[in-house]
């Protein structure tokens, strides 16, 4: 079975907190039958391609690849039974004003970008600010760049109105990495049924994050709270339109019996045991992310 996770911090678990060990391992990966795993490069506090924070980054992705890490430009690369990793921007800063930086980082292998973190940049509006304000005039040249460069945009993070605008005009189907649902945790950075269906409705992809305050609002949650976030989105009409976006090494409570990539399969059993069937498991695993990125790269 195919499994992919949208997201998770281990490049700067590596680089800035070397005396955590990660979560995320080559091995973790293998242990829980990870097939793909994208690995976040943060834009960094000045969110400059050229800052510390992003080269230390940078180095702990080669690092990775030199110890083994089987790496991939494309989704479609990854087959079950072997491991493979693929990047992904946190924060759409790093572009800086630089159009040709898009195209910087799809040479390094990045194929979906988050527009923004958690900070307003040239490109638009985090969550909880910019209420009312969308995509500005130089995000949509981002957007362009990326839709012709295959990297999905990613709106984790994003603004409401910076949502809707890419759900109204932007011609690709919009995924979100590692994001949770509103109507179960009412914190601003998950998405609201009525965003949910819209992103179902253009055949975009939700990655439900595993982080207990999105997941409860608290400091703890469960598996069976991943679960229910799933399940949520499952009978909102998106069974084929959601998947794992975990945020491994990047949270400080992961949920009990869900701690880890070794723990996957615990998931997919649990989906199992609430009565979904053999295929929409398979879908949910890996299957559905595979389906949304046909859409992303056909260019």
């Amino acid at each position: 079975m195919l499994t992919v996770d949208t997201h998770c911090d281990t490049l700067y678990r590596l680089a800035l907190e070397p005396d955590l060990p990660p979560c995320v391992t080559p091995e973790s990966l293998q242990t829980g039958g990870v097939s793909l795993q994208v690995f976040a490069l943060w834009a960094g506090p000045d969110g400059s391609p050229t800052c510390d924070v992003v080269q230390a980054q940078m180095k702990a992705w080669h690092a990775l690849r030199e110890g083994g890490l089987h790496t991939v430009e494309s989704p479609f690369d990854a087959r079950d039974g072997q491991v493979a990793g693929m990047l992904s921007i946190e924060g759409g800063e790093i572009f800086g004003s630089d159009l040709a930086q898009v195209a910087a980082f799809r040479e390094l292998g990045v194929r979906m970008a988050a527009l923004t973190w958690q900070r307003e940049n040239l490109i638009g509006f985090p969550n909880q600010e910019g209420e009312g304000v969308g995509i500005k005039p130089f995000g949509w040249e981002v957007l362009a760049q990326m839709d012709q460069l295959g990297i999905a945009a990613d709106v984790s993070h994003l603004s409401r109105r910076g949502f809707w605008d890419l759900i109204d005009r932007y011609p690709r189907p919009p995924m979100a990495s590692h994001s949770c649902c509103h109507a179960l945790c009412p914190h601003p950075r998950n998405l609201t049924d009525q965003q949910l269906r819209a992103l179902i409705a253009r055949g975009g992809w939700v990655g439900v994050n595993f982080f207990a305050l999105f997941l409860t609002g608290g400091a703890e949650a469960s598996m069976d709270d991943v679960v229910r976030h799933i399940d949520h989105i499952a009978q909102l009409g998106g069974a084929n339109n959601v998947g794992f976006g975990s945020d491994f090494d990047g949270m400080p409570h992961p949920p009990k019996g869900a701690e880890r990539p070794g723990c996957f399969p615990a998931i997919l059993g649990a989906l199992r045991d609430r009565g979904y069937d053999e295929a929409t498991v398979r879908g949910i695993a890996g299957e559905n992310f595979l389906r949304y990125f046909r859409g992303v790269a056909e260019y």
